[in-house]
């Protein structure tokens, strides 16, 4: 059993730098693009079978340390009895949408598990093949609110900032039904084997330092009491190296860190007791093999020495990224010497 991660995670000292990437498993990989010609991406997140197969992809081809299962934040919704669906155009939509303190008392968390089994289905799938420990992931609640208010209205945001300012209480109420469900979900991802969790709150970087601190620090710091007795917690967000602060103050095992500031100063403003994650600029990963060598090798030169470090992007793999890019970026990590 390759154990790197876990024990980077306890920043315990490891013989090599681990690393996984987050979209590790998606459009860049010509296998996954020849699975889409058969398949929705409806199809490829709820048979486990084949969300079982798309997740693995990485671990076969790039060798990671680490397998994140193949899903979305948003198949929470279904756990909420609310409709979901992947057009071949544009993001994902929920109907109805959520914009009323009215919709949020209908809601019930209390059929999340059985309306998300396929997810449990596949992660006990992953768990019979693979050596390497099994990442399980949710959406932050305010990202994942967005959605559920957003995503079918053409302005981003409009009405998740419309409702935050005219009903703020109310909006409280909508996260607070999403902890409670995402807490359960990631609970029963558990039981059913992921050895981390990683909690995603990609659109945190929309709100004030003040509306963070109300809409989401209450809500993770939560979810990261409840999860963390049982498994190591990381936490995600956009502008995440910008208020790492305001994630320390929370306690996570890990913080996954995005570009804004260099590895190396942040983990020396960050308590040596929480393991960081990141944080390369995915961009870079586009350019030349000989740019990206000397950019890497640069970045692990950063960080030796470091305990509690684990390679990864600042934010996810980019569709157009070259495949052998991203493969020259992880063998580069596991070649490194610490």
């Amino acid at each position: 059993m390759n154990d790197l991660l876990l024990r980077a995670l306890r920043c315990e000292k490891v013989e090599r730098v681990p690393i996984w990437l987050m979209r590790q498993a998606g459009r860049y990989m010509p296998q996954y693009q020849l699975l889409r010609t058969k398949y929705s991406l409806w199809q490829l997140f709820h048979i486990p079978e084949l969300a079982a197969e798309v997740s693995y992809l990485p671990v076969d081809l790039l060798d990671v340390d680490a397998l994140i299962v193949f899903s979305d934040i948003l198949v929470l919704a279904e756990g909420l009895g609310l409709k979901l669906e992947f057009p071949d155009k544009g993001g994902p939509r929920i109907y109805p949408p959520i914009r009323s303190k009215q919709q949020v008392d209908q809601l019930s968390i209390h059929a999340v598990e059985e309306k998300l089994i396929f997810v449990f289905e596949t992660l006990r799938l992953i768990k019979k093949q693979i050596q390497v420990p099994l990442i399980g992931f949710c959406g932050g609640p305010f990202t994942v609110a967005t959605y559920l208010i957003d995503s079918t209205s053409k302005e981003q945001f409009f009405y998740t900032k419309q409702w935050m300012k005219k009903d703020p209480q109310g909006f409280i109420e909508l996260l607070t039904i999403l902890t409670k469900a995402s807490i359960i979900y990631l609970k029963a991802q558990v039981q059913a084997g992921v050895e981390v969790v990683q909690i995603f709150d990609s659109w945190a970087n929309i709100l004030s330092k003040e509306e963070f601190g109300q809409f989401c620090l209450p809500f993770l710091q939560q979810m990261v009491k409840e999860l963390q007795s049982v498994v190591p917690v990381s936490l995600f967000c956009r502008d995440s190296s910008i208020r790492y602060e305001q994630l320390v103050g929370l306690a996570p095992t890990a913080i996954s860190l995005d570009w804004h500031l260099p590895m190396k100063i942040l983990r020396k403003k960050i308590p040596s007791s929480i393991a960081l994650q990141g944080n390369l600029q995915p961009e870079l990963l586009k350019k030349s093999s000989s740019e990206i060598e000397k950019k890497v090798s640069s970045f692990l030169n950063s960080m030796k020495g470091s305990r509690g470090f684990i390679a990864n992007l600042g934010h996810g793999v980019l569709p157009d990224i070259p495949f052998e890019n991203v493969k020259l970026f992880v063998d580069m990590v596991k070649s490194a010497t610490i």
